[in-house]
């Protein structure tokens, strides 16, 4: 229990810290409040619990043991980052959302969470260096693994809620044109740093 108590406190401070999907959720809770954000949440969630799956698997030593595979992902990542901010930096400073546009932009959030987290690299180096040591190898390897799992999904889910919950008290101040187009400018450039980063990004923790 203590182990995995450390486990929770590890995870924690992993996903508090600023990354692409903590911009994306703190922009679409800006722009579209509390309940637009949970899609893009649950996309970031479903994609740490893949990310988790794949490095138990012979993909993530192929990943580790392979540098054209590595830069390969690296790259498609950081091109999808930099995408992203471009395409922030020149998106419309308007907030208002039609119902009819809401669930292809439900859809659309959930996809990006999802692809942010699975086109990075990085986190499957953090889950092969961290899940080994909270495994007991003679207890049930499967079960205690997919706790792991797991309980990072939930964890990503109530923080990035929590910073969800908290952005969206700045969504009045931001909601005007001038204050949309400072929330696009700052995302994109965000976007554009963690693409640039993560391209230079070498496979060591």
């Amino acid at each position: 229990m203590e182990s995995y108590i450390l486990f929770i406190a590890m995870a924690s401070a992993t996903i508090v810290s600023p990354g692409p999907g903590v911009i994306l959720t703190i922009t679409n809770s800006i722009k579209d409040g509390f309940l637009g954000a949970i899609f893009g949440v649950l996309g970031v969630a479903i994609g740490g619990f893949c990310i988790a799956v794949l490095s138990a698997t012979s993909l993530a030593a192929i990943l580790s043991t392979s540098a054209f595979a590595f830069t390969l992902l690296k790259y498609i990542g950081s091109a999808y980052l930099i995408y992203l901010g471009i395409k922030m930096w020149r998106s419309s400073a308007n907030f208002n959302v039609t119902p009819s546009s809401m669930v292809k932009s439900h859809r659309k959030k959930f996809t990006e969470g999802l692809l942010i987290t699975l086109l990075n690299p990085k986190p499957i180096f953090f889950f092969m260096a961290l899940f080994p040591q909270f495994i007991n190898p003679n207890e049930a390897y499967i079960f205690q693994f997919i706790l792991l799992a797991v309980t990072f999904s939930v964890l990503v889910v109530i923080i990035h809620c929590s910073y969800a919950f908290f952005a969206k008290s700045a969504r009045a101040k931001l909601s005007t044109p001038k204050g949309g187009l400072v929330l696009n400018k700052v995302s994109g450039s965000f976007y554009l740093l963690f693409g640039a980063g993560l391209a230079t990004a070498s496979k060591s923790l």
